[in-house]
């Protein structure tokens, strides 16, 4: 029988391991987490059956846990424990959609009692979750176009978050769509008759940012000719969008970081704070988490902005969706264009399914509708599409190839650097599982890695353990 994972929440070592020793045994399998930063990072990476939560805890508390297990895994029933028992936090819990609601000190069989409850309880909802026949016919969602796995994975997170006012962060390669979903989100919400404001922020220089965002008071600065409202006041009631906010100073990163704390600005060279009901949504095609090893991004404002993550996948993770958006994109230009065009040849498609697509979907729009503007006839053929193939993906990983725009540099760097480790990443993986009986948890455990992580790296790699120990 498969063992229930359960997610012990709770910030003294003593409650973990008591939890731990009482349940642990055939039925259930415990993960652990001090913290509900690091809590939120394991419910992100597995799948669980059950969440047991601290009430009080530093940084972010149990309550703010509750919350987001709502949205990254709202099938998860949790149970909240504390030692500070009232009944309005007993209210407050169960309304946020706690299962249920235990007091410290509690008897091993209060505990296991619960737990029983609550794995019943889960058994039902999953049932009929996720919308799962809706999605299951779709050839996209909202304004996205495309039915793939990793697709409907994060349609899924959309319909999760879009009913919420938790801020979320959008990460992807550029191109994949990232504002996109900030607008399907906000369509999706309470607050769609609302504005929809969104910030590019490397468009702006460092003091004008500061200005457009918060706004300023007359005469504060040389130029500051009349009161300018922010966009935080702007989109009053509605959603603020900030694409790619690595780029921001850490300077305006500390205003940011106490805007979304007070829920209030302070325009420049003002002193009366203005009050803001927002949805903030950001969006980055870095990872902040290594800004943040390297001192260029704050950790508290990256813990404020990771509530709920939304990773849209490259266009090269998304099989079978590449010939639909294809022919969707190949029919908004025929239209636009005035052009009655049937489709490709068998050598362009072609063509297409080998090109890389640095700049992801954007790239594919642009090629398709340049395909439409060239094609003489009612095909496309290979010459209309312009891709200079050459001998294949390796051009562009070969020094003669020269990026045409910044986002291709971008993206070249990156996979030159992605083709160089793809070696190392599979003679390390391979190596641990020879070592361990091609047994992948003890692989994983003993080179230090959580097992999904390390699934994901022999997925990869298109490793298959079945075919190794001929299973």
């Amino acid at each position: 029988m498969e063992k229930k994972r359960i997610l012990v929440v709770d910030d003294e070592s003593v409650i973990r391991e008591a939890i731990r020793r009482t349940l642990e045994g055939e039925s259930y399998q415990i993960d652990m987490a001090p913290s509900g930063h690091l809590a939120l990072e394991k419910l992100q990476e597995t799948d669980y059956h059950l969440v047991i939560s601290d009430l009080k805890m530093p940084g972010m508390n149990g309550m703010d846990v509750l919350k987001a297990i709502k949205i990254l895994q709202p099938e998860v029933p949790v149970i909240m424990i504390t030692g500070y028992s009232t009944i309005d936090s007993a209210v407050e819990a169960m309304k946020n959609g706690a299962f249920d609601y235990l007091a410290k000190p509690f008897t091993p069989e209060q505990i296991r009692d619960r737990v029983e409850k609550a794995i019943e309880q889960r058994a039902v909802l999953l049932e009929n979750f996720y919308l799962k026949k809706e999605l299951r016919d779709r050839q996209g969602f909202d304004s996205f176009i495309g039915k793939s796995k990793a697709m409907e994975k994060v349609y899924r997170r959309i319909i999760q978050v879009a009913p919420t006012d938790s801020t979320v962060l959008i990460t992807g390669e550029s191109g994949t769509g990232k504002e996109l979903v900030a607008r399907a989100i906000h369509r999706n919400s309470a607050r769609k008759d609302q504005p929809f404001v969104a910030v590019d922020c490397t468009s702006l220089a460092e003091s004008l940012l500061e200005s457009e965002l918060f706004g300023h008071i007359k005469g504060s600065f040389t130029g500051a000719v009349q009161t300018k409202t922010g966009l935080f006041k702007v989109a009053d009631g509605g959603t603020l969008f900030l694409d790619e906010v690595s780029n921001i100073s850490l300077t305006t990163q500390a205003k940011l970081l106490r805007v979304l704390q007070e829920r209030e600005v302070v325009p420049i060279g003002g002193t009366k704070p203005v009050p803001i009901d927002i949805r903030l949504i950001a969006a980055t095609n870095r990872s902040l988490k290594e800004l943040v090893a390297e001192g260029r991004f704050r950790e508290d404002l990256f813990f404020r902005l990771n509530i709920i993550p939304i990773d849209l996948p490259p266009l090269r993770d998304r099989q079978g969706d590449l010939p639909i958006l294809v022919g969707h994109f190949l029919q908004k230009f025929s239209q636009e264009i005035g052009k009655d065009i049937r489709g490709l040849t068998p050598g362009a498609m072609a063509q297409i399914e080998r090109y890389p697509f640095m700049g992801n979907v954007r790239e594919l729009e642009n090629v398709i509708e340049r395909a439409v503007v060239l094609a003489a006839g009612d095909l496309i053929e290979e010459d209309d599409l312009e891709l200079h193939l050459g001998g294949g993906d390796e051009e562009r990983m070969s020094c003669h190839y020269v990026p045409r725009t910044a986002d291709e540099l971008k993206e070249t760097k990156r996979q030159v650097r992605e083709q160089a480790v793809m070696p190392v990443e599979r003679a390390f993986v391979l190596d641990a599982l020879k070592r361990n009986d091609w047994n992948v948890t003890r692989a994983a455990e003993e080179v230090g890695m959580l097992r999904p992580n390390f699934q994901a790296l022999l997925k990869k790699q298109g490793i298959s353990i079945r075919e190794h120990t001929n299973v």
